[in-house]
């Protein structure tokens, strides 16, 4: 005997015209994922740049302090760098001053010599020697610190992540 057809209904609908689209639920729940990702992410980039500020400050203090230890080599005087703690800058030679950022301040500074009660003056010589002493730099919380190094006898100067003293 022969087996009955089958008879099937196909339903073809034309592209774009499904009125349906997303719930309001589907938005929402959407909407919360992108808000806790955003919670997460945001404070990361934040801490990122801080970081990036006083890594940036601490690799320019140092490029100005080997600076003068070369000119102070080089022209046979010696060559001050003068901190202002209170103002969060530095003097370079007598006519430059160098502000840091202003998320960045000068954490720690020991060695050098103390001018007054704000400013420590670091001197380095024409033998290429320097008063020595250790400059700490720090973004706030959640960033990390940086420390510049004057070694005094041979007037290397070295950066320091982390601020170890």
């Amino acid at each position: 005997m022969a087996s009955p057809a089958v008879k099937g209904i196909t339903v073809i609908l034309r592209t774009g015209s499904d009125s349906q689209g997303f719930s309001l639920l589907e938005l929402l729940l959407v909407l919360l994922l992108l808000s806790l990702s955003i919670l997460i992410v945001l404070p990361t980039i934040d801490t990122g740049l801080r970081e990036r500020a006083v890594r940036r400050s601490a690799l320019s203090l140092a490029a100005v302090a080997r600076e003068l230890r070369s000119r102070a080599v080089y022209e046979g005087i010696p060559q001050r760098l003068v901190l202002n703690v209170v103002d969060s800058s530095y003097l370079v030679a007598r006519d430059r001053e160098v502000y840091l950022p202003s998320d960045v301040k000068f954490s720690q500074v020991e060695g050098g010599q103390t001018l007054e009660k704000s400013l420590r003056q670091f001197i380095f010589f024409p033998n290429g020697s320097s008063l020595g002493g250790q400059i700490g730099l720090s973004g706030g919380r959640n960033a990390t610190a940086y420390a510049v190094r004057l070694e005094p006898l041979s007037g290397k100067v070295d950066v320091i992540r982390g601020g170890k003293w």
